[in-house]
């Protein structure tokens, strides 16, 4: 990722890279009305896949772990089905991982 991007400074937030790596969705609006569509598919595709398939992997084995973020993960997969949930999950970890590599500390999942 970190080779991917290059410069992390380049980004103000999290919701600017995970713009960039097109896990946003895309916009649309018509007088003043804003839609959401699909997600933008913008940026690097193959860093873009990785996410998305290690956010169906979270996805998948969210049922056997019992903490806040997989009881999210759980309940976003019932409403949702299987691949919105995954796209969130990858967007939700290029966040953080804007943040890890942003503040070079290391990841503490309960905070």
């Amino acid at each position: 990722m970190y080779a991917a991007i290059g410069d992390i400074t380049a980004f103000q937030n999290g919701r600017e890279m995970a713009a960039w790596l097109g896990l946003v969705p895309k916009q649309q609006s018509t007088g003043g009305v804003p839609t959401l569509l699909g997600i933008s598919k913008r940026g690097d595709t193959y860093l873009r896949t990785l996410l998305i398939h290690g956010g169906r992997t979270i996805v998948r084995v969210a049922d056997k772990h019992d903490d806040r973020r997989n009881n999210w993960i759980k309940e976003l997969n019932q409403r949702r089905g299987k691949n919105i949930p995954a796209v969130t999950v990858a967007n939700k970890n290029a966040r953080i991982a804007w943040a890890v590599l942003t503040k070079k500390e290391p990841y503490k999942a309960g905070a």
